[in-house]
């Protein structure tokens, strides 16, 4: 438990209680409603709830899940990075969000960048995909800037809206 990795000016590491604040915060920023959708996470009790539920359960269940992206220098938790094994695709996915005074830095894709490297030679995994809605441009474009293709679509169970997908590995 702890850190992940570090990069030139990030600590990734472990989500824990005391970042609930955070949380509400970037659940509930513009970009993570428009793009991923509201959670209902609104309150401490909530958030709190998210952490242990979502976050530190993949990290048991998985050996991987997000993990918070802090600024070096101020310690100041700015986004979430990491990988999630959802039960409608066959490989892990990579996925981002960054608070709204911190986009446009290049931090997401440093973090992207370090965690790539991280699942190939600490979780070997073989496999990493992305999945954004079409009109996610930002996150289209982070996507192909790691390495991975477009390769597809794919409709999550119980969704309307077809999301595209990408992989680091050519589709066979």
């Amino acid at each position: 438990m702890g850190n992940i990795a570090t990069t030139e000016r990030l600590v990734i590491r472990e989500a824990n209680p005391k970042d609930y604040q955070f949380i509400i915060e970037l659940l509930n920023s513009p970009n993570w409603i428009t793009f991923i959708g509201d959670r209902g996470v609104k309150t401490e009790k909530q958030a709190l709830g998210y952490i242990k539920n979502s976050l530190v359960s993949s990290y048991t269940k998985h050996g991987f899940g997000l993990y918070i992206m802090v600024l070096k220098e101020s310690k100041t938790p700015i986004g979430l990075c990491g990988f999630l094994q959802r039960d409608y695709l066959d490989y892990p996915d990579i996925g981002f969000a960054t608070l709204p005074g911190f986009e446009g830095h290049g931090y997401t894709f440093e973090a992207c960048k370090t965690l790539m490297m991280h699942a190939n030679e600490n979780l070997n995994l073989e496999c990493i995909l992305g999945i954004t809605t079409p009109a996610n441009i930002k996150s289209r474009n982070l996507l192909s800037k790691i390495g991975l293709q477009e390769i597809g679509t794919i409709k999550p169970p119980g969704k309307r809206e077809e999301l595209l997908l990408f992989s680091n590995k050519k589709a066979t």
